[in-house]
């Protein structure tokens, strides 16, 4: 199993005490499959995509990324996940001013030592961005920024991929490609995906849906 999550807990200090965002969460993911992540705003999907990101830590429970506890990892073991094993694409794009595009989209996987010109040529080709390669994240639109931050992503090749709304930024017809293209690269590196979306047609694309509510797995639907 790439990823296994057990009896997850976590909770943030509030004025009144401790709030509770996530209560016992249990979910698996193996390599080659698509899960999509439902909820209402503060249901607790983003907390458990950096839970699981090993960009926060729980308050008990386990998350195991290829076997491996991320919870018994210190800072820079789980900064080595994630440039090793894990790719994940939030909200905020968080491209480096300083670098042109092409060099942003391989960014990661040249930390990775992954890096392959001619995947990046293609990522670029198939998101659009063929004719921005030279340009810098602050000549970009919203959109294009957000496809820049996707085939970073990508061109390194992660096993498993976490994405917060990937394609909030991008219109319909953009967004469909954008997530074919992901769901095919996942296949030909038997990776998987973890999608959060309030989009149920985006969910519907994905191979199964788990629903949040109020910090628990509401429902699963195939």
């Amino acid at each position: 199993m790439l990823l296994s999550v057990k009896n997850l807990h976590k909770s943030y200090a509030g004025p009144d005490g401790d709030l509770p965002v996530l209560r016992g969460i249990e979910m698996h993911l193996a390599r080659g499959e698509t899960l999509a992540l439902t909820g209402e705003s503060g249901s607790g999907k983003s907390t458990l995509l950096h839970l699981i990101g090993g960009l926060d830590q729980p308050d008990c429970g386990v998350v195991a990324v290829d076997g491996v506890d991320i919870g018994a990892m210190d800072d820079a073991g789980r900064a080595g996940l994630r440039r090793d094993k894990v790719g994940v694409v939030f909200q905020q794009f968080n491209l480096i001013p300083s670098l042109t595009v092409a060099s942003n989209i391989g960014f990661q996987a040249r930390l990775s030592g992954r890096l392959d010109h001619t995947l990046i040529k293609e990522l670029a080709d198939r998101m659009g961005l063929s004719a921005q390669l030279g340009k810098y994240p602050e000549q970009l639109s919203g959109g294009q920024q957000q496809r820049v931050a996707i085939a970073r992503t990508l061109a390194a090749k992660p096993a498993l991929i976490l994405a917060d709304e990937p394609t909030g930024n991008l219109d319909e017809e953009t967004a469909d490609k954008v997530m074919e293209l992901m769901v095919n690269l996942l296949i030909e590196n038997d990776a998987a995906l973890l999608l959060v979306t309030h989009s149920h047609r985006m969910a519907g694309r994905m191979g199964r849906h788990l629903h949040l509510r109020a910090g628990q797995i509401e429902r699963a639907e195939a």
